[in-house]
């Protein structure tokens, strides 16, 4: 095995079917649409190559600048719903005097296995203005406090970024803790000998060694809410007015119901800079703290 390692020969034979492959997959569509970007084009006829004039339009767009804006409110929804949440529930369900730790682990992962649309029409019910369970209970309450939620420019999107932190927190959930059923249980026991307390060990222990986890975690929830659309569709379709688009609600009304196929593909390409943005302040932010911590360690 190891001499086949380190024939590069070997390597390069067996990864590269594999790279080929990918890039058609990955890359090709991401070229075609940055090189569609600058063309004036409906999607079927021959396009106009227009140069730079579709992410002028875009920049003076305000329902750009609103899409941008929703999708930065859902991605810090999910970070705290999925990612802080989530984490917390690790922390407690970790501990074995809390009983009924199973069920809860499976009642949280069922949202999961939903199709979105059954999850967005249970959704619709409860926040109805009429009938809603939600409207119900202040009823019951005594309380004359009304809301149509979804039809609130003001807390829909908000509404719809809870929607989709209720479904996929169980995802996130899963991911940490199984990460941190994975952390050697010597570490946990030796810092109970030195007297330490359950949640010091778990501040001082258990969350730094799950770094890692967090990166990939932090990765997923907000490449997420960027990429936010079912929820928007089928809950609000956008509205109301505006209110709730995202850039890939933009990107799909402008290349589809617009037929602006250039100005979509335009939107498209600052959604996936945008992911990568992102992605690179994460790593960038919490690869050097871990080099630091990794050197701290080495010189002590």
């Amino acid at each position: 095995m190891n001499k086949m390692l380190a024939d590069k020969k070997a390597i390069f034979i067996f990864t590269m079917p594999c790279l080929v492959f990918f890039g058609v997959i990955a890359f090709y569509p991401v070229l075609q649409t940055m090189v569609k970007s600058f063309y004036d084009w409906d999607g079927l006829t021959t396009g106009t190559f227009t140069g730079l004039d579709n992410y002028v339009r875009l920049f003076q767009d305000r329902v750009f600048w609103r899409s941008f804006r929703n999708g930065m409110i859902v991605a810090a929804v999910l970070v705290v719903l999925e990612v802080i949440v989530g984490l917390f529930l690790t922390l407690v369900l970790m501990n074995p005097k809390i009983k009924c730790r199973k069920f809860i682990r499976s009642s949280l992962f069922i949202p999961v296995v939903l199709s979105v649309t059954v999850v967005c029409q249970l959704w619709s019910s409860i926040l109805n203005p009429e009938i809603g369970l939600i409207n119900r209970v202040f009823e019951m309450l005594g309380s004359s406090y009304r809301q149509d939620w979804l039809s609130n420019k003001n807390i829909a999107i908000y509404i719809i970024a809870f929607v989709n932190a209720w479904q996929y927190m169980g995802y996130q959930f899963v991911i940490i803790y199984s990460s941190a059923n994975s952390i050697p249980t010597d570490y946990l026991e030796a810092a109970s000998i030195d007297g330490a307390s359950r949640w010091q060990s778990n501040f001082h222990i258990l969350i730094p060694m799950l770094k890692d986890t967090m990166r990939t975690s932090l990765i997923f929830a907000i490449t997420g809410g960027f990429n936010i659309y079912a929820q928007m569709q089928l809950l609000t379709q956008g509205g109301p007015g505006t209110a709730t688009y995202s850039l890939t609600y933009m990107t799909f009304r402008s290349a589809f119901k617009l037929r602006k196929y250039g100005y979509g593909c335009t939107s498209a390409v600052l959604l996936i800079l945008q992911c990568l943005l992102a992605i690179g302040v994460i790593n960038i932010v919490l690869g050097e703290r871990k080099e630091r911590d990794a050197y701290g360690k080495k010189k002590a």
